[in-house]
């Protein structure tokens, strides 16, 4: 029988606003240490490492990691887009599931420049070219491909599609940012009221406002995964086990529906196997990251990972089913919205907080009795992955 992997060490550091932040290296070599550190193990003994970043030249995880030790181990670099770091996790879990190793490494960093998300290889085929393409034909919309682009569609299509408040979107950026002001390593520290939302400046019609969307970020975060025998080995007593994993890519069903281009249908589809995989449902889930780089993503992603039925997101919105004393708790962290998105280190830092929370040391942002927490990381063009982790 197959034994799950387990996360015995995690560690990141405070995400910061472009220009405000150490390079790179620096900071991905600190949250290194401090996953080390919080596994109590010899950097040694650690087997295999891999580095999800998105911007940056290749070996860009080698020059982090040699800041911590040099010794000799495969570094792997993986670019999965914003899923680059869940990716990573991803590949360690499966490299210690394998019996290959039974130590691994899974890190993440973004130095990300001010302003919207842009292409920097304009010199060739942009791989969200298809998919503009097909959301130029489905909602009759023009301009360069952009992610503001993508989800502002989303929002629209969702809207039309359920006849929802458009106020949802702003109430979800409320949630997020009242989360984040209990934890001291998100880059907003303020409240945010829904008519603060709704009155910021549009930033692609008809309902995507500023404050809706996340900021440019910059940061890292790490996690070491070992076997459950190395974990007792080593004395390790407060362990995460991984229950389940599922990394998911586009089919054809990504091109008949402009919420399916950003996701909609590929997280169903991981979700819905990864469920089965577990032997656990999201009725049992207690605690949720999930990718919410724009706030209209987290309201078609909780009906993608079926915490709500298609369609019903407001009522879960307006019920307070998505905060504390409601049914679940989606993004303590303050989520990409406000904790900060810096794309290569935002799996592992959803990874981090859920760890932290099925240990019982999340702080003020604890939630009450946490056995069973969900991962949501997407990147479009695309991959999501979806995780399960279980409280030892």
């Amino acid at each position: 029988m197959k034994k799950n992997a387990k996360i015995i060490g995690v560690g990141m550091v405070k995400f910061m606003k472009p220009g405000a932040n150490e390079p790179y290296e620096i900071m991905a070599s600190k949250a290194i240490q401090n996953a080390v550190k919080d596994a109590g193990i010899d950097f040694k003994e650690i087997k295999q490492a891999f580095a999800g970043y998105v911007y940056g030249d290749s070996t860009c995880g080698q020059a982090a990691l040699y800041k911590v030790g040099m010794t000799g181990i495969p570094v792997i670099n993986v670019n999965n887009n914003c899923s680059s770091g869940s990716s990573a996790l991803y590949l360690a879990r499966q490299a210690v599931e394998s019996g290959a190793i039974d130590c691994a490494l899974a890190f993440g960093f973004e130095e990300m420049q001010p302003g919207a998300l842009s292409e920097k290889w304009t010199d060739r085929t942009s791989p969200l070219k298809t998919f503009d393409d097909r959301l130029d034909e489905l909602s009759q919309s023009s301009g360069k491909v952009s992610a503001i682009k993508f989800f502002g569609e989303a929002a629209t299509a969702y809207i039309n599609k359920y006849g929802a408040n458009p106020d949802i979107f702003a109430k979800v950026a409320v949630k997020t940012r009242n989360h984040a002001l209990n934890n001291p390593y998100s880059i907003f520290e303020k409240p945010l009221t829904v008519e603060e939302v709704l009155k910021a400046p549009i930033i692609y019609p008809s309902y995507l406002t500023r404050l809706m969307a996340c900021p440019p970020s910059c940061g890292a975060a790490a996690a070491i995964v070992c076997t459950e025998e190395f974990a007792r080995k080593h004395g390790i007593q407060n362990a995460v086990e991984i229950v389940s994993q599922v990394l998911a890519t586009d089919t054809e069903a990504s091109y008949k529906d402009v919420m399916n281009l950003v996701g909609a249908e590929m997280t169903s589809r991981a979700a819905k196997e990864l469920y089965e995989k577990a032997g656990i449902g999201p009725e049992d889930v207690d605690v949720v990251e999930l990718h919410d780089c724009f706030t209209p993503n987290e309201v078609i992603t909780y009906e993608g990972l079926g915490l709500c039925g298609e369609g019903e997101a407001e009522g879960l919105i307006n019920n307070g089913d998505n905060t504390y004393g409601g049914k679940y708790v989606v993004n303590p962290s303050g989520g990409l919205m406000s904790k900060g998105h810096p794309l290569g280190a935002t799996g592992l830092a959803q990874c981090t907080e859920l760890v932290w929370q099925l240990r019982g040391q999340a702080e003020k942002r604890q939630v009450d009795d946490a056995r069973i927490a969900l991962q949501h990381n997407l990147g479009l063009g695309g991959a999501v992955v979806v995780t399960m982790y279980k409280k030892s």
